[in-house]
C-alpha cells in the first residue's frame, strides 16, 4: 500500500501542555507498535517540520522516541512567556493542532 495519512488519523491522542513558564509539550500517543514505527520515523517529525510550524528555531526542539511505551514527545520554547500580556493560550492547550496534518507514509 502506497500514499499517506496524517499524524492526525493515526494518533490515538495527540496533547499539548506547558512545560513551565517557557517551554511547551506535545505528546503523541500510537495505538499499535506498526502505527509507532511509521510515526517515529525520522523523517516524520524532524526539528525543522517542528520549527516551521510552530516559528522556533530548529536547534531549540527536542523530540524524543519512546519505542515501550509507543509515544513520541516533543519539546520546544514557547514564543511568549507563559501568562505574558501576548499568550494566546496560557495552558499551551491547543499547541498540538498544527501537528494533526502533518503526512506520515504508510511505510516507515
Amino acid at each position: 500500500m502506497t500514499g499517506n495519512r496524517t499524524l492526525g488519523t493515526l494518533a490515538d491522542q495527540i496533547r499539548s501542555k506547558n512545560a513551565g513558564p517557557f517551554w511547551v509539550t506535545i505528546d503523541i500517543f500510537l495505538r499499535t507498535d506498526e502505527d509507532y514505527q511509521l510515526a517515529a520515523a525520522e523523517n516524520v517529525l524532524t526539528p525543522e517540520l517542528i520549527a516551521g510550524r510552530y516559528k522556533v528555531p530548529a536547534t531549540m526542539i527536542q523530540i524524543f522516541r519512546v519505542p515501550k511505551l509507543r509515544v513520541i514527545k516533543i519539546s520546544y520554547p514557547r514564543r511568549e512567556p507563559q501568562g505574558s500580556i501576548h499568550d494566546r493560550d496560557m495552558h499551551a492547550a491547543h499547541q498540538f493542532m498544527p501537528l494533526l496534518s502533518v503526512p506520515v507514509p504508510l511505510q516507515p
